[in-house]
This record gives C-alpha cells, sequence and structure tokens, in this order.
C-alpha cells in the first residue's frame, strides 16, 4: 500500500493521476492537489481568445471526475516538501493552503510515500512592467483571459468595421518566454479573424518575438524534407508570414508595456517603441514558489530547486558550455536527484540547458527562447511517471524506472486558424525528437518524421484532438486507448 500526493492537475498531472487511479493496487491512496476548480484543455485557449469557442468549451469540474475514480482532491496550492518529515513526523509530507471558496486560507500538511511535482507554471507578468491582463497587455494562458481577450479584439473589430486603422500585436512579453508556438498559433487566428470580417486591409498585424529567427519555437528551428528536399522551419515560417501579409519583428525583448505602447529592445542592443491598439503578450515561466525543509525546519530549497523555482531532476546541471551539451544530458525518468519518491513533470522540472542558441543583446540583456515542455511531452512524462511508482509499489527497488526523454521523443504541434470544419486551416508540424540529437541524426532530427504541412487537415486534426483530449481528461470510457 502506498499514499501518492500530485501536486497540478494539468496535463502532466491529471495523466498521472488518471494512469495511477486505472492500476492502483486496493489500499493506495491518491491525493491531487490543485488551485484550480477547473481542467483547462489549454491549446484551444487560442480558439476562445479569438471569440470562436466559449470557455465552457475547453473547462470542467475536476472534482467529479476524480470523485468517480477514487481519487482524493484539494483545490489548494502547495507551498512546502518536508522531504525527510519533520520533528513530529518522520513520514514525508507536503503543506497545502485552501483556494475553495469557504476553506481559503486553511492549511494542512498531507503525508505521501511517493510524491510527484506537476505544478506547472508561475506566469510571471511581474517581471516586465505593465504586462499582463492587470497592467496594459492581453493574454491567452488561462480560460478567463482568453475571454477578456476576445472582448477586446471584437471591438478593435468593430472599430475597424467603422473605418478606423488600429494595429495589433502578437507575441512574446519578455526575453526569455517560452511558447513560441501560442503565440505564432494566435496571431494567425487573429489574421483569419480579421480576414472574416472583412477589416485585414485596415489592420496592421505584428508578431513581436525573441526568436531570433521565425521558426525557432524554442527548439532551434527545424529541418524538414518534403518531395525529396530539404527546407528549414525558417523559410517555411517566413513564407506563411509574407503569405498573410504578418509583420514580424525578432530577437525582441520587451522591457515595458505602457497604456498603447510597448517599449523593447533588440539584439543589436537598440532601443524601440511601438504604438498599438491591440496588444497580447504572453509572459515568461518560473516555479510556483515552492519551498522545502529539512526536518528541523532548516531551508533546503536550493538542493532541490535551481534559482528560477523549477525543480531539479536527473539531468545533467553542471554549466558546461552551450556548444559541449549532449541529448543525453536531457532527464529521462524526472526523479529528483538524492530522493527515489519525487519526481518533477512537465513545465515544473528545470531544463538543463537552452534548446535554442544562447544569445545576448549588445547590451548584455539575454533574448533567448526558453524551452518548451508543453503539451503531448507533458503527457509522456505524467504517463512514465505513473508506471515508474505503480512498478515500485510491485516490484520495490527491483523495479526499473519508465523513460520520457525529450531527447527520445517525438511532438506534434498544430497552429490552427478558424474552429469549423469548412473554412479552418492549419499549420502542422512534427518533429522527432523534441531535443536535437547531433550525435544520432546530422540535422539533429529523423528527417523520417520531422515535417511541416500547411491546409485543411491539420484543422481537422486539431478539431479532432480537442474533442478527443477533453474526453480522455473526463476519463469517460476506453479513455486510456487515447495515446498521450
Amino acid at each position: 500500500m502506498a499514499d501518492i500526493v500530485i501536486l497540478g492537475a494539468g496535463i502532466s498531472g491529471h495523466t498521472a493521476a488518471l494512469h495511477l487511479s486505472r492500476k492502483l493496487p486496493p489500499g493506495s491512496t491518491i491525493t491531487v492537489v490543485s488551485p484550480n476548480a477547473d481542467w483547462n484543455w489549454i491549446p484551444s485557449n487560442i480558439w476562445v481568445g479569438v471569440g470562436r469557442m466559449k470557455a465552457k468549451k475547453v473547462l470542467f469540474k475536476l472534482a467529479p471526475v476524480y470523485r468517480r475514480l477514487g481519487v482524493t482532491f484539494h483545490q489548494a496550492k502547495a507551498t512546502a516538501i518536508w522531504p525527510d518529515g519533520d520533528e513530529t513526523d518522520q513520514r514525508p509530507g507536503v503543506d497545502i493552503e485552501f483556494t475553495e471558496p469557504g476553506r481559503a486560507g486553511q492549511t494542512q500538511r498531507i503525508r505521501y510515500d511517493f510524491l510527484i511535482n506537476a505544478t506547472g507554471p508561475q506566469l510571471k507578468f511581474g517581471m516586465t512592467p505593465g504586462l499582463g491582463p492587470e497592467g496594459n497587455s492581453l493574454s491567452v494562458c488561462t480560460a478567463d483571459h482568453a475571454v477578456h481577450t476576445a472582448e477586446e479584439l471584437k471591438r478593435v473589430i468593430e472599430e475597424m468595421k467603422q473605418g478606423a486603422e488600429r494595429t495589433l500585436v502578437v507575441g512574446m512579453g519578455h526575453g526569455i518566454c517560452t511558447c513560441e508556438g501560442a503565440a505564432f498559433e494566435y496571431v494567425f487566428n487573429v489574421d483569419h479573424e480579421l480576414r472574416a470580417a472583412g477589416v485585414r486591409d485596415k489592420a496592421r498585424l505584428i508578431y513581436l518575438t525573441n526568436e531570433a529567427d521565425l521558426g525557432d519555437f524554442g527548439v532551434g528551428g527545424m529541418v524538414f524534407k518534403q518531395s525529396g528536399y530539404e527546407t528549414t522551419s525558417k523559410l517555411w515560417t517566413e513564407s506563411l508570414f509574407r503569405e498573410r501579409g504578418v509583420e514580424a519583428i525578432v530577437g525582441a525583448h520587451v522591457e515595458k508595456v505602457e497604456p498603447g505602447a510597448v517599449h523593447f529592445e533588440t539584439l543589436d542592443g537598440k532601443h524601440h517603441t511601438l504604438n498599438f491598439d491591440f496588444a497580447m503578450l504572453l509572459p515568461p515561466f518560473g516555479g510556483v514558489g515552492l519551498k522545502a525543509f529539512a526536518p528541523d525546519g532548516t531551508d533546503i530549497s536550493d538542493t532541490m530547486f535551481a534559482p528560477n523555482g523549477l525543480m531539479k531532476v536527473d539531468a545533467d546541471y553542471s554549466g558546461k558550455p552551450y556548444d559541449q551539451w549532449r541529448a543525453a544530458d536531457w532527464p529521462s525518468t524526472y526523479q529528483v536527484p538524492g530522493r527515489d519518491n519525487i519526481w518533477a513533470v512537465g513545465i515544473a522540472f528545470a531544463p538543463p540547458h537552452q534548446i535554442s542558441t544562447p544569445r545576448k543583446s549588445a547590451n548584455g540583456t539575454v533574448i533567448t527562447p526558453s524551452p518548451p515542455r508543453t503539451g503531448q511531452p507533458s503527457g509522456e512524462m505524467g504517463k512514465a511517471v505513473a508506471l515508474t511508482i505503480l512498478d515500485r509499489i510491485r516490484l520495490g527497488d527491483q523495479a526499473k524506472p519508465h523513460e520520457a526523454s525529450l531527447a527520445k521523443l517525438g511532438a506534434a504541434c498544430v497552429a490552427s486558424a478558424g474552429a469549423d470544419l469548412r473554412t479552418g486551416s492549419a499549420a502542422a508540424m512534427v518533429m522527432v525528437p523534441v531535443v536535437p540529437d547531433k550525435e544520432r541524426f546530422p540535422t539533429g532530427r529523423d528527417l523520417r518524421y520531422t515535417r511541416g504541412e500547411i491546409g485543411l487537415s491539420g484543422h481537422w486534426t486539431k478539431l479532432a484532438l480537442h474533442y478527443m483530449f477533453i474526453y480522455k481528461a473526463k476519463a469517460l470510457p476506453g479513455w486510456h486507448l487515447i495515446p498521450e
């Protein structure tokens, strides 16, 4: 018997909970801790953010699903881990603070035998003055953010219908942001809506990104093989931007956002101001602020967490030069060093290095995308750790850990515009593996599977995935047959 605690109910944490609930032996327990009452299929927030989909289509309540699965659910945030127990109890524990109405602010210490940190990111809007919904820009990071953003987009479109010319900016709100793919998808959804409303000629649409080149996506770009020829994601993406008339500003670090104006620095060290009427800018991510303590109360957070608050796992954090890194330096089991019962998955784990080439501006400002760790790879990590724990319960120390290395896993990204069956289009990309491995492949990736295509079929795929993964997340009959 074992007590398992999962911190976070996003793609990684929820996936782990589903697989554990299906195979966990009687007498064991699963407890999920999440500050949110709802599960959010975040990839479809893009459609919510342009008004093509209602928020209720991307959300559902977690408590009824977990109740049906026999999983204990606490609507709360984790604040501290006691990996060696405390002075009153040697069993490891984790402190939580309830966010549920009626219990908000109350605290509790939960004991565990196995712990999965899947807390996801802290949205660090505060790293850029004026960034975010509480400041002077918009976001699609949550369903609520996306609803507000759709309302603002509708307002701007109505102004253009009255003859006004407007500037719309979409992109990254800081030099170290990740999720360039989400901004890429959103800018082309905005383009789609402007065309559908008949006001594209009234709009200046700008993509503002920390990528040094279009098509980098925080993964160092890709090489595609199509019809016997090789092409790069840079050329492929640039052609799409030219075709749609979307301007691109690359290598940019947003310094501050004022009402109607974004100020940014570029890699050449120059400072710029761009006036806007609508700006959706994504924030950088960081750890959620978890602490770790020894039994006597000594703070040991720096032994388990990187400076950005993300948890250290089985990766090489030695800090050797970027050009000496190998794909094998990335984690495979996500177990925390020295802790045989703690794992960190999804965005919660600390990447060992950048995938994109590290760059600084002429002034020394870091302007480099952080590695993406969302979507399909997050689900694979959650499942792998769940299976590892199940084997540990069954076989003890003889169990071998399951692996889900980003240096071996592939990922598909479907950036779709529109949300119906006849008028949508999509830029679909597949890369294998996510982290380039130039020891195995000359281009870093397997050209048999790494490709990019544009068309309606990709859009249909995105629609199908939307409904399939929400069905799976609800743990409806046969959910386990749907791959991660």
